[in-house]
């Protein structure tokens, strides 16, 4: 397991004495990188000293608002040196606004902030934002350059549902410190649950808000991995999800060089999943490939279509996960031998099996497939989003024209005939009208209805 702590103050007093065995220490907990930002010159210098002392930490160079005021011209161009002359800095930061303590004026954050942005886009560096009781000035700013893509995360979030919307649609991530874990802290668990998974980064905040069972202690990186049961109960994954998932997002953020290697076999919760394609049969217009194609912290981008050997290899111990499933980004039953060699190797192991097929494998066959998937494969998800062939020709765009349509509900009809269950998804944002229509189609073929979030997948 791999995690990285994105917000750690390893420059301050508290680590003086101990610096390298708290580093050490992260690495015996499965921390793979440690981003240390800097506050001020000083603190900035002395991070990037440190990122140069230990592999696994990087730099973050910036001035709080706190002190902004004591900014000038010349401070601004010193870190800029820092920030380009060094490759261990990942990112400017940790800047923003902060309207509660008002250590410096109003318009001297602003002055700061904007000036920070520009930097970080003008290096192409990420940001790593402190915000503050300042919202409406905060987001002000962020959207002042509308056709940059602004890069970064939004540390300690404390605001509102309202403000988080607001940066998420702007791309942004989000992290929350280990005042997640504690007893009362009920309203900012609430505030993760607007957040996707694929949004969250994990911190720190060290050497403060020590998360619980750690709470009023000194905090350290280690204690990061205490973040991932939180974060699992909220969204109903494993730890072992929220550390992938977090771990490509920072990697992704902050061109940490972690490798990341294409998934062929992948597990999400207790589910075990087979990638053995990106090609389809369909354009759908809601396909998440088009957008990326990483789920849940795995990579899908095949480098090639792999044998049913290399992935009968990958499978490990089949039966600790509740079901097998064929899915991947692209159509399963486009490589229906390779599917079937590795299905009735699961079965024959006492796994269950599960197909997610857009249910055009007939048609890709030029003929039908359901008795090949009889006795090793138990039950079938097939997308469906539409009532008619126009409608679904329309959506999904499938190479075989409008006849895909009743294809796939002949499919359906034959996989119920021949005691395979059979599950049709569609999207939420069809609206009640459409599902509705979707479901009287369906349940008389023996099929059951579940909807789908657009753009939530794994």
């Amino acid at each position: 397991m791999k995690l990285i702590d994105t917000h750690c103050h390893l420059d301050l007093e508290q680590f003086r004495e101990d610096l390298g065995e708290v580093v050490e220490n992260a690495g015996k907990s499965g921390v793979e990188k440690i981003i240390a930002p800097g506050i001020d010159l000083e603190s900035s210098s002395r991070v990037i000293d440190i990122a140069n002392s230990f592999e696994r930490v990087h730099a973050a160079v910036g001035i709080h608002p706190h002190g902004a005021d004591k900014a000038g011209e010349e401070d601004l161009v010193y870190l800029r040196r820092m920030a380009s002359e060094n490759e261990k800095v990942v990112a400017v930061g940790e800047i923003g606004l902060d309207y509660y303590r008002k250590n410096s004026s109003v318009e001297g954050q602003k002055r700061i902030f904007r000036e920070l942005l520009k930097m970080s886009r003008e290096l192409s560096l990420p940001v790593i934002l402190h915000n503050r009781d300042a919202d409406e000035d905060f987001i002000s700013i962020l959207r002042e350059n509308p056709g940059y893509a602004l890069k970064g995360v939004v540390h300690c979030f404390s605001g509102t549902k309202e403000l988080l919307r607001e940066l998420l649609s702007l791309d942004l991530f989000i992290s929350f410190t280990g005042v997640i874990t504690f007893k009362g802290a009920d309203k900012v668990r609430e505030l993760a649950k607007e957040v996707p998974p694929e949004r969250i980064l994990l911190e720190t905040d060290a050497p403060y808000m020590a998360p619980a069972p750690h709470r009023g202690k000194r905090n350290e990186p280690a204690f990061v991995r205490y973040l991932l049961g939180v974060y699992s109960d909220i969204y109903g994954l494993s730890e072992e999800d929220i550390a992938r998932i977090t771990t490509h997002g920072a990697n992704a953020v902050f061109s940490l060089g972690i490798e990341e290697k294409a998934a062929i076999v992948y597990p999400i919760r207790d589910s075990l999943y087979i990638n053995l394609t990106n090609r389809c049969t369909n354009r759908c217009s809601f396909c998440t490939k088009f957008i990326s194609y990483n789920v849940k912290g795995h990579d899908l981008k095949l480098d090639h279509e792999p044998t049913a050997n290399e992935v009968i290899s990958e499978l490990g111990e089949i039966n600790d996960y509740k079901e097998v499933v064929f899915c991947g980004l692209g159509e399963p039953t486009l490589r229906l031998g390779v599917l079937k060699k590795v299905a009735e190797y699961v079965k024959s192991r006492g796994g269950y099996v599960r197909l997610n097929t857009n249910g055009e494998g007939a048609l890709i066959e030029k003929r039908p497939i359901a008795g090949d998937l009889a006795g090793i494969v138990d039950s079938v998800s097939v997308s469906l989003n539409a009532t008619t062939p126009k409608e679904y020709q329309h959506m999904c765009r499938s190479v075989y024209g409008r006849k895909a349509y009743g294809a796939i509900l002949d499919f359906i009809r034959d996989c119920t005939a021949n005691g395979i269950g059979v599950e049709v998804t569609c999207l939420d944002f069809l609206g009640e009208e459409t599902i509705s229509e979707i479901r009287r189609e369906i349940e008389p073929l023996g099929a059951s209805l579940r909807i789908r979030k657009l753009n939530i997948v794994g």
